[in-house]
């Protein structure tokens, strides 16, 4: 099992902070939202973001329209993977 850290992150649209997430990515890795959900759901690997020296664990949603990423912090969840850059 991998521990990937998450730099960045495709939106559809990008300016719409409300629409979902595509793609995440990492070093010399760019995987599909939905790759990332099943990976993660199998315990094949775990995906974290750093922001000011601080791991959030990205974890998955279940809602009634569908499953999505989200990170978590000390309990809460937050908005982390938002906030990072797009990947080329």
């Amino acid at each position: 099992m991998a521990d990937a850290q998450v730099t960045c992150i495709n939106k559809q649209p990008r300016d719409n902070p409300h629409e979902g997430i595509t793609h995440l990515g990492g070093s010399n890795w760019k995987w599909p939202r939905l790759q990332v959900i099943q990976s993660i759901e199998s315990s094949s690997n775990t995906f974290f973001t750093m922001v000011d020296g601080k791991r959030a664990d990205i974890g998955v949603v279940d809602r009634p329209d569908g499953k999505y990423v989200r990170t978590h912090a000390d309990g809460y969840y937050n908005d982390n993977l938002l906030a990072l850059r797009e990947c080329p």
